[in-house]
């Protein structure tokens, strides 16, 4: 069965946070933040098995194919997304039924392959933002309902097999410029994810010494930035966000308020369940987010919403124009990635050079 968008309304939505899905969904991302609790990058618990390893080697592919399809450098320079990517999303989508016959079994495959190509970013517009990484996260999800993994390769899951997704995204991200879809701006945590900072908060949550206000110290948050997801996203927050305030300092309390205020709170545990909440409320509780996701047979959609294509949908977007616009609609204002502003500065001439 081939997933379909079927979230279009606000009604639709209502339904959505009271279903089986959206607890299956949250259950699943709390499990997973708990199996990393005290354990750093590439340190699970138990090794991961099969499925797992597939999983891992299904991102090196990923990998590999931004090499194949790489970035012509005399185009014309914009500080919006190269148009490049489209070549690499299409050779993702082509390989993706295959990759998937080796994590969840043929049967399975096409399904599960929807969301793992719909995991790197979106092809017409060329971005990318926390419903792309959603569809990432239903695919760990369906591994586990159609029993893949058990709750022992959860550990692995966490900090192997997802830090492993969140490098190649970096990469993607520097690579191809992706635009930050439906940006918070300076009120959300970075450009593009979420779950980084969730599972980090996890990992971080038993730590004995290590207080969230560590994250001011930028010899400490190199230091940890391979080991610690939340420490890798406040390092590549330091590297983008790279305008001063009025004092020529670089802080995150110019750049990125959010995540100063979050450092405020006095232990990791705090973060952690406070995570959970903002991951409901500002992503799986988000119409403009939830219009793209995905329902099949392994995430059934909620009882009585809309069908698929009952309401017309915009190609350039994917998603209903008659329904209310929100904050963060993925239709207002195009915004080039911080990453697009820095190199392209780099790259342009000086005038009268």
């Amino acid at each position: 069965m081939i997933p379909e968008r079927r979230i279009v309304t606000p009604k639709d939505l209502e339904k959505w946070v009271d279903s089986p899905s959206y607890n299956k969904l949250v259950d699943f991302t709390v499990a997973l933040q708990t199996s990393a609790q005290g354990h750093e990058n590439n340190q699970p618990a138990h090794d991961g098995n099969a499925a797992c390893h597939s999983l891992l080697n299904a991102l090196n592919q990923v990998d590999a194919a931004i090499d194949n399809h790489p970035v012509v450098k005399d185009a014309e320079l914009s500080r919006f997304g190269k148009p490049e990517f489209r070549e690499f999303y299409d050779d993702i989508h082509s390989q993706s039924i295959t990759l998937m016959q080796a994590v969840v079994g043929p049967e399975h495959a096409e399904e599960v392959a929807t969301y793992f190509g719909e995991a790197f970013g979106n092809r017409t517009r060329i971005d990318y933002g926390s419903g792309h990484e959603l569809n990432f996260l239903s695919v760990m999800v369906a591994m586990d309902t159609v029993k893949a993994i058990t709750a022992d390769d959860y550990s692995y899951l966490a900090v192997v097999v997802f830090p492993r997704y969140i490098k190649v995204m970096r990469r993607l991200q520097r690579v191809y410029w992706l635009e930050p879809a439906g940006s918070h701006g300076v009120w959300g945590l970075d450009d593009y994810h979420f779950l980084p900072f969730l599972l980090g908060a996890g990992q971080l949550a038993p730590h004995p010494h290590m207080k969230p206000k560590s994250i001011h110290n930028k010899e400490l948050v190199e230091m940890y930035a391979t080991r610690y997801m939340y420490f890798e996203c406040i390092d590549f927050v330091n590297h983008i966000k790279t305008i001063p305030n009025h004092q020529g300092e670089l802080s995150l309390r110019w750049h990125s308020p959010m995540l100063d205020d979050i450092s405020a709170a006095k232990s990791w545990s705090k973060i952690n369940d406070g995570m959970i909440k903002m991951y409901k409320a500002e992503v799986l509780g988000k119409l403009p987010i939830i219009q793209h996701f995905m329902f099949g047979s392994l995430i059934p959609a909620p009882e009585g919403v809309s069908q698929p294509h009952e309401h017309a949908v915009d190609d350039n977007c994917g998603h209903v124009h008659d329904a209310v616009n929100t904050w963060g609609d993925c239709c207002g204002i195009k915004i080039p990635s911080a990453i697009a502003a820095s190199e392209s500065m780099k790259q342009r001439p000086l005038p009268f050079d």
